[in-house]
Protein backbone atom coordinates (compact mmCIF):
# COMPACT_ATOMS: atom_id res chain seq x y z
CA UNK A 1 0.00 0.00 0.00
CA UNK A 2 1.64 3.60 -0.79
CA UNK A 3 0.41 6.67 0.27
CA UNK A 4 -1.65 8.74 -2.61
CA UNK A 5 0.89 12.10 -3.14
CA UNK A 6 -1.66 14.25 -3.23
CA UNK A 7 -3.03 15.25 0.26
CA UNK A 8 0.55 13.74 1.89
CA UNK A 9 2.82 16.30 3.50
CA UNK A 10 6.68 15.12 3.90
CA UNK A 11 8.79 15.10 7.26
CA UNK A 12 12.20 14.07 7.37
CA UNK A 13 12.79 12.38 10.76
CA UNK A 14 16.81 11.76 12.03
CA UNK A 15 17.77 12.14 8.59
CA UNK A 16 15.33 10.20 6.68
CA UNK A 17 12.55 11.67 4.75
CA UNK A 18 8.94 9.82 5.45
CA UNK A 19 5.27 11.00 4.47
CA UNK A 20 2.24 11.05 6.10
CA UNK A 21 -1.50 11.83 5.96
CA UNK A 22 -4.50 12.05 7.23
CA UNK A 23 -7.70 10.47 5.72
CA UNK A 24 -9.66 13.52 4.78
CA UNK A 25 -13.05 12.32 5.30
CA UNK A 26 -13.82 10.10 8.43
CA UNK A 27 -15.16 6.84 8.24
CA UNK A 28 -18.33 6.41 9.58
CA UNK A 29 -16.90 5.15 13.06
CA UNK A 30 -15.19 7.97 13.18
CA UNK A 31 -17.52 10.46 11.91
CA UNK A 32 -19.51 8.79 14.32
CA UNK A 33 -16.64 9.41 17.32
CA UNK A 34 -16.77 5.56 17.80
CA UNK A 35 -13.46 5.19 16.47
CA UNK A 36 -10.36 7.37 16.64
CA UNK A 37 -8.75 9.09 14.10
CA UNK A 38 -5.53 7.21 12.23
CA UNK A 39 -3.08 8.03 10.11
CA UNK A 40 -0.57 6.65 7.98
CA UNK A 41 3.43 7.56 7.13
CA UNK A 42 5.51 5.94 4.74
CA UNK A 43 9.48 6.25 3.62
CA UNK A 44 9.55 9.02 0.95
CA UNK A 45 12.23 7.85 -1.65
CA UNK A 46 11.32 3.68 -1.10
CA UNK A 47 7.62 2.98 0.21
CA UNK A 48 8.22 -1.03 1.91
CA UNK A 49 5.95 -1.22 4.92
CA UNK A 50 3.24 1.62 5.78
CA UNK A 51 2.86 2.88 9.55
CA UNK A 52 -0.44 3.27 10.99
CA UNK A 53 -0.86 5.07 13.80
CA UNK A 54 -4.01 5.28 15.59
CA UNK A 55 -3.89 8.26 17.99
CA UNK A 56 -6.51 8.82 21.14
CA UNK A 57 -7.96 12.11 19.79
CA UNK A 58 -11.31 11.69 17.41
CA UNK A 59 -11.09 12.32 13.41
CA UNK A 60 -10.98 16.43 12.89
CA UNK A 61 -14.62 15.60 10.38
CA UNK A 62 -16.56 14.35 13.10
CA UNK A 63 -20.08 14.84 13.18
CA UNK A 64 -20.79 14.63 16.92
CA UNK A 65 -18.91 18.29 17.46
CA UNK A 66 -16.35 16.38 19.77
CA UNK A 67 -13.48 18.62 20.38
CA UNK A 68 -10.48 17.66 18.11
CA UNK A 69 -6.38 18.77 18.04
CA UNK A 70 -4.57 18.96 14.57
CA UNK A 71 -2.47 15.94 14.03
CA UNK A 72 1.30 18.17 14.49
CA UNK A 73 4.37 17.13 12.64
CA UNK A 74 5.82 16.78 15.97
CA UNK A 75 3.68 14.26 16.65
CA UNK A 76 4.58 12.21 13.08
CA UNK A 77 8.12 12.58 14.44
CA UNK A 78 7.20 10.74 17.61
CA UNK A 79 5.25 7.88 16.07
CA UNK A 80 7.92 7.43 13.34
CA UNK A 81 10.44 7.29 15.96
CA UNK A 82 8.66 5.07 18.51
CA UNK A 83 7.44 2.81 15.48
CA UNK A 84 11.29 2.47 14.85
CA UNK A 85 11.94 1.39 18.32
CA UNK A 86 9.17 -1.13 18.39
CA UNK A 87 10.53 -2.96 15.11
CA UNK A 88 8.76 -1.02 12.12
CA UNK A 89 11.06 -1.07 8.79
CA UNK A 90 9.36 1.11 6.46
CA UNK A 91 12.12 0.08 3.45
CA UNK A 92 10.91 -3.61 3.70
CA UNK A 93 7.78 -4.98 2.17
CA UNK A 94 4.84 -6.08 4.35
CA UNK A 95 1.80 -5.73 6.41
CA UNK A 96 0.86 -2.36 7.28
CA UNK A 97 2.80 -2.18 11.04
CA UNK A 98 -0.03 -0.43 13.86
CA UNK A 99 1.43 1.93 16.36
CA UNK A 100 -1.50 2.44 19.37
CA UNK A 101 -1.09 5.43 20.95
CA UNK A 102 -4.03 5.19 22.98
CA UNK A 103 -2.23 2.46 24.58
CA UNK A 104 0.75 5.07 25.38
CA UNK A 105 -1.39 7.70 26.99
CA UNK A 106 -3.35 7.80 30.13
CA UNK A 107 -5.49 10.21 31.93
Amino acid sequence: MTLPKKGSRRIVVNGVAYRWRVRRRPTYDQGMSWSPLTYAVEQADAPGTTLMVRTDRPHPGNWMSELTFPVLPSSVAAAVQAAREKGWTPEAPGSPFLLDETETTSP
